[in-house]
């Protein structure tokens, strides 16, 4: 099955942007996915298990690295990107 996850990232810092930016781009490191960036969320895209998975890691990383931060994401089920 193919996901859609939009996924928004509020670290708990001033200077924000550089660990969203961070996350970002760690993420872009991953093979196998869609990923568009937008200024207020980022779009991945792929296999059910390969997003879940890269997104479980990337969290724990970010958690890891960053520190605190909330992560608000919408689900789209099969959903194909454009």
């Amino acid at each position: 099955m193919q996901i859609t996850i939009e996924l928004s990232m509020y670290p708990f810092r001033e200077d924000y942007k550089t660990h969203i930016k961070a996350f970002i781009d760690e993420l872009n490191k991953r093979s196998g996915m869609l990923i568009n960036t937008f200024p207020t969320s980022t779009l991945v895209h792929g296999e059910y298990g390969l997003v879940m998975d890269t997104l479980k890691e990337m969290i724990a990383w970010s958690y890891d690295t960053h520190g605190r931060q909330v992560f608000v994401a919408k689900f789209i089920p099969g959903h194909e990107l454009d």
